[in-house]
């Protein structure tokens, strides 16, 4: 491996802005400071190899040439991250494989068709190969630059790297602006069409829960890196990123994580149960202990950590599977979750791979069962998911993933701007709160979007 240590800085986008422009770039954002508990912030760029699918097809670039393949995406992934090295830096990415998984590679995965109509031009997957990245540790005050050195090229842009981000100044600010209302691809009216049908999916026994989502979108101007830092200051949240690509931009502000592998410990944190906040603080409390203490909530997110129990299972040694925290209460800038978290022990024939393949996607964001739920989505949703309820991640040279469920998350491309708002509905869910809690959630995006840009 090669590591040189660079001068530290706290505001990891000033950092970032030195290559914002450059495509393929990415930005994986812990909130710091705005989230304390945030520690690593990973930027890279410049992969040595590209692999963009659509539909079945793997478009795959390296040093200027193209193949296209219709091999299992996933499989290709592993094919272009070579052999597993062993990390000695204990930094999080020192290179791998780095990117998207959309929401719409899951018909590859779970081999069903539908409905629903593709009105997002991005890929179903794009993942970059990179040999370096930059990483901010905000807990012990140090910025490293590191690389498994596989590709001669990085070898040749280390010293251009180092220079770049010793450099830091001030990035002229750009501004954006939306330029047209922002409007959901459904009416209420259409919604509750949509609500009615799914309680009587679950009345015949076709389902427990289904996770349905309203899509919106808007005529867009301007730089997205500039809306990215509005975003992320009017709502952080810890496994948020930005993604500078080809075919559109990608602004995620998610709180919940997919996947996370260190070494052969695995974990993920499901998110089911939101409350939206008050200002006040003694309202602000009894809405968070109303959450706690909500029956529903409770009984839809165990709902959910039963599937997630046996997706990982899929993947992890018998009898390793538990769930350390059950219910657990976490607040953010606008909205209180209920998040648990499910652990395992990564079996020793499985790799990183098979475990991200084996949960996709989230069970979270799908519903239960998870199949049938997802035929149920493609039937009543209008419009296909794109990125919305896929994951960002990355799985390291060393074996390593983190990832995110990419809730929050705005989309750009072709001069819009789109973002899908979800949320589960049960038996005893009520069509006026299911559709607040839409609204609750993407509260955040409709302040980003209209307030003025400054």
């Amino acid at each position: 491996m090669k590591i040189s240590e660079l001068s530290y800085h706290d505001n990891s986008e000033e950092i970032f802005s030195l290559i914002s422009d450059e495509p393929w770039c990415i930005f994986l954002d812990s909130g710091y400071p705005r989230i304390d508990t945030g520690r690593y912030d990973v930027i890279t760029g410049r992969p040595s190899i590209t692999l963009e699918t659509y539909n079945k097809k793997t478009y795959i670039t390296s040093d200027g040439n193209k193949v296209i393949s219709e091999e299992n995406p996933f499989d290709l992934v592993r094919e272009n991250l070579g052999k597993k090295e062993e990390n000695l830096s204990g930094l999080p990415f020192a290179g791998g494989a780095l990117g998207y998984f959309g929401y719409d590679l899951s018909r590859r995965v779970e081999n069903f068709s539908g409905n629903s109509k593709k009105n997002i031009d991005m890929p179903d997957m794009a993942i970059g190969i990179y040999d370096w990245s930059l990483i901010v540790d905000h807990h012990m005050k140090k910025t490293w630059l590191a690389s498994f050195n596989r590709f001669h090229s990085t070898s040749l842009i280390w010293n251009d790297l180092q220079k770049i981000f010793s450099e830091i100044k001030n990035i002229k600010k750009n501004n954006f602006k939306i330029k047209s209302k922002i409007k959901s691809n459904i009416s209420k009216k259409e919604y509750e069409k949509a609500f009615n049908s799914i309680k009587e999916y679950i009345r015949n026994g076709d389902c427990y829960q289904v996770n349905f989502a309203q899509h919106f979108s808007a005529e867009f101007e301007g730089d997205t890196w500039a809306l990215y830092k509005k975003l992320r200051t009017h709502n952080p949240a810890p496994f948020s990123a930005y993604m500078n690509l080809p075919s559109g931009n990608i602004l995620s502000s998610s709180p919940e994580r997919f996947l996370k592998l260190v070494g052969n410990q695995v974990e993920t944190k499901p998110i089911k149960g939101t409350k939206h906040r008050s200002i006040f603080a003694y309202e602000d409390k009894e809405l968070a202990a109303s959450l706690l203490n909500s029956e529903k909530d409770r009984a839809e997110n165990l709902m959910i950590v039963d599937l997630l129990r046996n997706d990982i299972s899929k993947s992890c040694e018998s009898g390793t599977v538990n769930v350390p925290k059950l219910f657990a209460l976490e607040t953010f800038s606008t909205v209180h979750h209920l998040v648990s978290t499910i652990s395992g022990r990564l079996d020793k024939n499985k790799d990183a791979i098979d475990l991200i393949e084996g949960c996709f996607p989230g069970g979270s964001i799908t519903g239960a069962p998870k199949l049938r739920s997802m035929e149920i989505i493609d039937e009543l949703e209008p419009d296909r998911r794109s990125i919305y309820c896929g994951s960002i991640a990355y799985i390291g040279f060393d074996g390593n993933i983190d990832s995110n469920i990419c809730i929050r998350t705005l989309i750009y491309c072709n001069n819009k701007i789109h973002f899908f708002v979800g949320g589960g509905i049960v038996w005893d869910s009520t069509v006026e709160s299911e559709y607040k809690e839409c609204f609750d959630k993407a509260s955040a995006m409709f302040k980003v979007l209209e307030e003025k840009s400054v």
